[in-house]
């Protein structure tokens, strides 16, 4: 599971270290292969392929493609959406259209969300912590008993 932040940078090529502390949690199954697409805001998010292909795949092939709206998202979720697989010195190329989605040019933030990764422009995580108004105490109730339920 892919817990806490880190805060990197990504080179020239675009390219960008894992962490220590997320890799070591990568399925064997993964084959240190990381499918990526633009997150539901401006974020990237990164998923190891094997939860990639059993559990987001698996949601994508049930979407209708006659119907317009979840035809629309799924062109949206896939057309900037990449697989690559971590080098020698366990750094992950993020395309430059993900990057620029992301409005990344060198420093990123990356957090662990359990079974995926969120990559971030560190300004712009930062603003859209601050954009929601409610208090986390709140959101955390909210959710939390819906989820008991």
């Amino acid at each position: 599971m892919f817990l806490g932040s880190f805060k990197y940078s990504v080179d020239k090529k675009g390219r960008l270290s894992i962490p220590a502390n997320f890799k070591k949690y990568v399925n064997e199954a993964a084959n240190e292969t990381f499918v990526m697409t633009r997150g539901i805001v401006q974020c990237i998010d990164v998923y190891p392929q094997d939860f990639w292909k059993d559990e987001v795949l698996s949601r994508i092939n049930q979407i209708d493609d006659f119907d317009n709206e979840e035809a629309s998202f799924k062109r949206l979720l896939l057309e900037l959406a990449a697989e690559n697989k971590l080098d020698a010195q366990s750094r992950l190329l993020v395309p430059k259209n993900l990057l620029e989605f992301a409005g990344i040019e060198k420093e990123v933030f990356i957090l662990g969300q359990n079974k995926k990764i969120e990559i971030w422009n560190p300004d712009t995580y930062e603003n859209q912590k601050k954009e929601n108004l409610k208090p986390f105490a709140e959101i955390a109730k909210q959710i939390m008993q819906k989820k008991n339920k």
